[in-house]
Formats: structure tokens, C-alpha cells, sequence
């Protein structure tokens, strides 16, 4: 477990006690030592988490006390509500996933008020099956580009002329209404844009391409401006 998720969980537990908890009952629930979480809560109170309490006696978090980290203010929560909804609906799958998660663990530590206000807010992001998202396009692009992995695409021209690329990807971007993946075009010899809804088929190649800092992220990001968009 990592260290980041053991801390949350030491505040979930204590969260809503009336007595204390006992170091060793929170040992046990997350398998770790009782030094661990001596070290733990140490941390958490350090950084300004009010937890009360001692080893030997056991540990509660003070009444009406929030983690600060997560003290938001309305608009602040607001926006990370809809965001988390933009990405459920626009950034594939496993980002999508990674949102709803991420916004259970934020709401299970906030007050109730706010907690409730998280539901209220009217700005929506439905989903669809039909879109490109759930195809589950995005998702490989994304992890191809994670792995520095070539693809070779058939890809589709605005004329619906098919061509065969083998393209280093570096980014995906998102226009509102259309993404586009930007590579190192091997055919080319330059940087391109390449629309995921014009790929016709995506094989990755059992290689890695290398780090080059001419053809890399931040070249392609300095050359956008010129960039062809296919």
C-alpha cells in the first residue's frame, strides 16, 4: 500500500469516532507495524492534521475537524465536481476510472454541507457509448504514449485516401468537440497532428523510441503553431 493511501485511510478511521482508536486496531486494518503507525500519525499531526491522542492510549480526530488540505471553498469544489465529470465523459477509461475514485475519496472526508453541495452543482457531462471515448482509442493512445511505443497507423486524409504511418506519439489534446494525437511523423520527417477518428487501424510496434529531445515533447509543443493538422 502506498504510503500516500495509508495516510488517508488512518484519517478515514478515525473520522466520526467518539473514542479513541487504538494504535494497534489501526495496525491491524491496514496490515502494517505498530511503528508504522506511531511514524504515521506523527507525520499527520505535524502537517497540521488534528489528531489527539498518544501511543498506548490510542488516537481520535478532534470533532467538526476536516483534513486542511481539503478544505475547499464552494467554487473550488464545484469545479473539481465537473472536472471529474469531464473526465469520466472525455478521458477514456482508465482516466475516467482514476476520476470517479479520486472523487469518492475527496467526498468521504468532506463535511456534510459540502458533501451534499457536490451533488447540487447542474453542470453535466453525459456519457456515451457512441463517442470515441468508450471505443477504447484513447485509452491506447494514451498508454503508447506512456510506454514510448511507435504506432503504425492506416490512416484516413480528409479526402478519405488512406495512408500508412509509423508515428512516435507525444501527447493527446482535446478540442471540445475532437482530439488529436500529437507524433513525430516518421514518413514525414516532422511533427504532425493526427485525428483518432481518422485512424482506420493502430498496430503498436514491439520496440521504444528514444528520448530525442529534437523530436520530443517540447519540440513538438514549440513547432504546434506550424504543425499540419490532418
Amino acid at each position: 500500500m502506498r504510503r500516500a493511501d495509508r495516510l488517508f485511510l488512518i484519517i478515514h478511521a478515525l473520522r466520526g469516532r467518539r473514542s479513541a482508536m487504538p494504535a494497534r486496531a489501526l495496525a491491524e486494518t491496514l496490515a502494517v507495524s505498530l511503528r508504522t503507525v506511531y511514524r504515521d500519525v506523527a507525520d499527520l499531526q505535524l502537517s497540521g492534521v488534528p489528531i489527539e491522542g498518544e501511543a498506548g492510549v490510542g488516537y481520535v480526530l478532534r470533532k467538526g475537524s476536516d483534513i486542511p488540505p481539503l478544505m475547499f471553498n464552494v467554487d473550488e469544489l464545484e469545479a473539481l465536481v465537473v472536472g471529474t465529470r469531464f473526465v469520466r465523459a472525455f478521458g477514456g477509461e482508465r482516466l475516467g476510472l482514476g476520476a470517479k475514485t479520486a472523487l469518492l475519496k475527496i467526498e468521504a472526508v468532506l463535511p456534510p454541507e459540502l458533501r451534499e453541495r457536490s451533488r447540487r452543482t447542474r453542470i453535466f457531462a453525459p456519457e456515451s457509448p457512441h463517442r470515441i471515448e468508450a471505443s477504447g482509442v484513447i485509452d491506447r493512445l494514451h498508454a503508447a504514449i506512456e510506454a514510448r511505443r511507435p504506432l503504425q497507423l492506416d490512416y484516413r486524409d480528409k479526402d478519405e485516401r488512406i495512408t500508412v504511418r509509423v508515428v512516435e506519439p507525444l501527447c493527446l489534446a482535446f478540442w471540445g468537440g475532437a482530439w488529436t494525437l500529437g507524433a513525430w511523423c516518421r514518413l514525414r520527417v516532422g511533427f504532425r497532428n493526427f485525428r483518432p477518428d481518422r485512424m482506420a487501424a493502430i498496430a503498436e510496434l514491439d520496440e521504444i523510441f528514444p528520448d530525442a529531445p529534437e523530436r520530443g515533447l517540447e519540440a513538438y509543443m514549440a513547432a504546434v503553431g506550424g504543425a499540419s493538422s490532418l
